[in-house]
């Protein structure tokens, strides 16, 4: 009796707050987006464009070896989305760049090799498993980044797992403000220190286009007096000088001279190293903070900064400024994600669900109830107190293991009613049998739980198993449903085989009653 009174009180303390949240301040009943409405997106990561990133990036190391190694006349550059075009003009540099080549990028494929009189052309790629895993790493990376945004947001029981080779499922109960959920999860996010190219005028560069080597960006400004954002063209140097890979943390602060809120960021050491030769060797010069192309800001670099530490400005309001440093800290997408699908569940529909999904739980358990009364009679009234239990613990589990309910989780706690319940029969049936054979009633009930015991157990075990197995390889609804199901077979072991008999000794043992009513 101690052990079941210890168990009944803590379920209460874990029911109480959802329920009664004031009362008792403590973890309630997470509830699906099915049943508290929220977001359901499908996301497609861009993994060719995660290719031509990786492309992209062999193409400057190739084109910094080759300064290294002091090749002239070696022109690189990437065409075609993955292929890289080399074009040497001097005959005397082939063999040292394919010495260079075969040290430093053994993992280029040769496509073609073109000999000129005095000069070679080459076409190269990646190789195309190399491919398949840079996609499927892309598409990996998106998810971990995504789900590093997610926690960061503060989303309860988030939903988020690969559909398919590049789809991401997200789902996100309770989430009302969908833009900007949206806009948090789609960032791409890859933020580049970047030379502004002060030869080039930006205004003339809007018109012809930008010179070999500097590409046109732009950056948002706020006119003080109109309150309007101003689009300023900015002309900057391709080459990224740093990346944020290198970010161990960023966070928002509050200026103390402006009162307003910027970024402050933070670097490992190498990329604090880096930092600090950049600022060292370009002082006077400004250098861009880019972020997904656009240019947050760009100050002039008055001495050399050490310490790793910089800090990102702009016309931020301070849910903007949470936001950004939120997707920094989480780091970058690896490629661009395009929305595919995207519902959004209102509470009301939720509202109505939950009302609906009680409503059959209740209608289905006054059945039972009444029919194990008028059946069983009084042994039917001690099944019926082991099933409300029975409820309670399903409920206080949810609670305590912080799992989240859904509709087909309902639909497995109105399940577990009738295995509740089926136990007890097997139990009373057995009790039955032995009364009609002379047995006293203490020792009907002994024989009805000791013989029906192993029965019940098998039963319950063999659906527990099942139930785990959909919990491990189910997703969504299908692992709701077995969450409660698990759960409801463990307490209907416990009320059936535990609850049962402790009453039926109580009125036994201590009270000492000579008839059973059952």
């Amino acid at each position: 009796m101690v052990l079941i009174l210890a168990v009944v009180i803590i379920a209460v303390i874990y029911v109480v707050p959802t329920f009664l949240p004031s009362m008792w301040p403590h973890k309630t009943i997470n509830l699906g987006l099915d049943l508290q409405g929220g977001m359901h997106l499908v996301l497609e990561v861009d993994t060719d464009k995660a290719v031509e990133s990786t492309v992209e990036r062999i193409t400057q190391e190739l084109q910094e070896g080759i300064q290294r190694e002091r090749l002239s006349h070696i022109y690189v550059e990437r065409v075609q989305g993955n292929k890289i075009s080399v074009s040497i003009k001097d005959q005397k540099h082939v063999n040292a760049f394919q010495k260079f080549l075969d040290k430093e990028f053994t993992n280029l494929r040769i496509l073609s090799r073109n000999r000129q009189e005095e000069s070679v052309s080459m076409m190269m790629d990646l190789p195309d498993e190399e491919v398949k895993n840079i996609k499927k790493m892309a598409t990996r990376q998106a998810l971990e980044t995504i789900r590093n945004r997610v926690d960061q947001f503060g989303v309860s029981e988030p939903d988020i797992r690969l559909q398919g080779a590049n789809r991401i499922l997200i789902q996100l109960p309770g989430v009302s403000d969908t833009q900007r959920a949206k806009e948090l999860i789609g960032k791409t996010a890859l933020l580049e220190f970047k030379l502004v190219d002060e030869t080039v005028d930006p205004h003339k560069a809007e018109k012809e286009g930008a010179p070999p080597g500097s590409q046109l960006l732009y950056q948002m400004r706020e006119d003080p007096t109109t309150n309007r954002q101003i689009k300023v063209p900015m002309v900057v140097k391709k080459r990224t000088m740093l990346t944020g890979a290198y970010l161990t943390d960023a966070r928002v602060q509050i200026d103390s001279q402006y009162n307003e809120p910027y970024v402050s960021i933070e670097f490992d050491r190498k990329g604090a190293r880096i930092f600090e030769r950049i600022t060292a060797e370009n002082v006077q010069k400004r250098l861009a903070i880019v972020l997904d192309n656009h240019v947050y800001s760009a100050p002039v670099i008055q001495e050399k900064i050490s310490g790793g530490e910089a800090r990102i400005t702009g016309a931020f309001t301070s849910e903007e400024a949470r936001d950004l440093a939120i997707v920094l800290r989480a780091g970058a997408l690896p490629a661009p994600v395009n929305i595919l699908e995207e519902r959004t569940v209102g509470p009301s529909l939720g509202t109505d669900s939950i009302r609906k999904g009680l409503i059959s739980m209740c209608v289905g358990g006054i059945f039972v109830v009444i029919f194990m009364i008028i059946y069983y009679k009084g042994a039917g009234i001690i099944a019926d107190i082991a099933l409300v239990l029975n409820i309670i613990l399903i409920a206080a589990g949810l609670a305590a293991f912080q799992a989240t309910l859904t509709l087909p989780g309902i639909a497995g706690i109105i399940l577990t009613i009738g295995m509740a319940v089926d136990a007890n029969v097997l139990i009373f049936e057995r009790i039955r049998e032995e009364m009609h054979i002379g047995k006293t009633p203490r020792a009907s009930v002994d024989t009805g739980f000791s013989r029906a015991a192993l029965t019940i157990l098998d039963a319950n075990v063999t659906t527990l198993i099942a139930a785990l197995v959909l919990f491990q390889f189910g997703t969504g609804p299908v692992k709701g449903f077995a969450v409660t199901l698990s759960l409801g077979v463990l307490s209907s072991l416990f009320t059936a085989l535990i609850v049962s008999r402790a009453i039926f000794d109580y009125f036994l043992i201590s009270r000492k009653i000579k008839t059973l009513s059952i």
